[in-house]
């Protein structure tokens, strides 16, 4: 590409998911449902969480952590996209563009480190059940937690530092509904090869740390499961488990299928179509798939609707 094509930019144009007119209402009104059960979701999981004494425990302050970010990655997606769906302008100014991608990527990091610290979670919990609240002391969380955040924010920081230094795009079109890292390395008009050397560095050892630590967890806590007695406590330890493995496989597989695949193995149309899945779907099924499959969610808010429908 001549070097008399390229421009720096003040703003970039989001394509979005289709250019069928006739499709705008409906995935307007099909990703608005879905933010809506999101934002009610998650928000009220984080609530239940905060007022229900019986989920005062290491695992449920994991889960308060896990919807806030699930939360928040989907809320700077969502509304912008859902004002371009139904508005000509598509438009996001650099600055826009820069912080979306940066908090996006931010939250998005976090979450995959949550998921494997609730899985440590697990492992004291059934594997050392009488130490359990000692080794996962409320100091100890807190350090976790903290780890997660730090973590999304460095990787993110990275990126969003490499990104700042491409002088110059070919184009200021962006061929995706939000502001993604790979769509816009494409547009550069430098060498971004460093950029997306980082891009599969960053996503491919978070998997494979994250991924350790989940399967060494899991395997931990099979043997354990095996090795139990009465057939109830292989039930109820396997019900635990399950909604967090669910979770994981979504999120993991999703994420592993989306960045930790070579440059020119992309398909523009199928990223966007994992992009949805990841930015709207999952924030959504994550505390449905956790309410519905745990007893003591269930219970909490039955107790908690009670208890504010007869006050």
């Amino acid at each position: 590409m001549g070097q008399e094509n390229c421009t720096s930019v003040t703003e970039f144009i989001l394509l979005g998911l289709s250019d069928v007119p006739e499709l705008r209402v409906f995935l307007a009104l099909l990703f608005l449902l879905i933010y809506g059960v999101t934002f009610v979701a998650n928000l009220g999981m984080i609530a239940l969480i905060q007022v229900s004494s019986r989920l005062h425990t290491p695992m449920y302050f994991f889960l308060s952590h896990l919807s806030f970010v699930d939360f928040c990655y989907s809320t700077i997606i969502v509304p912008k996209m859902l004002f371009n769906i139904l508005n000509k302008e598509r438009t996001i100014s650099f600055l826009g563009c820069m912080v979306q991608f940066c908090l996006f990527c931010t939250f998005a990091i976090t979450d995959i480190f949550l998921l494997s610290v609730m899985a440590y979670d697990r492992f004291l919990a059934i594997c050392s059940p009488l130490l359990y609240m000692v080794s996962m002391s409320q100091k100890l969380g807190m350090v976790l937690v903290s780890g997660c955040y730090l973590c999304g924010s460095v990787c993110s920081l990275i990126h969003l530092g490499l990104a700042l230094q491409i002088p110059s795009y070919r184009s200021n079109v962006i061929d995706h509904f939000f502001c993604d890292l790979p769509p816009i390395l494409n547009l550069a008009c430098c060498d971004v090869s460093m950029n997306e050397l980082m891009v599969f560095i960053v996503a491919t050892s978070g998997e494979v740390i994250t991924i350790v630590i989940i399967l060494t967890s899991y395997l931990f806590i099979l043997i354990t499961i095996l090795r139990m007695r009465s057939a109830e406590g292989r039930r109820k330890a396997f019900s635990t488990c399950a909604s967090h493995l669910t979770a994981i496989i979504i999120l993991q597989g999703t994420i592993l299928f989306t960045y930790c695949r070579p440059g020119s193995d992309n398909s523009r149309e199928t990223d966007k179509v994992a992009s949805v899945f990841y930015t709207l779907v999952i924030p959504m099924l994550n505390p449905l798939i956790y309410s519905l499959r745990n007893k003591d969610v269930k219970e909490s808010l039955r107790k908690v609707m009670g208890s504010t429908i007869f006050s």
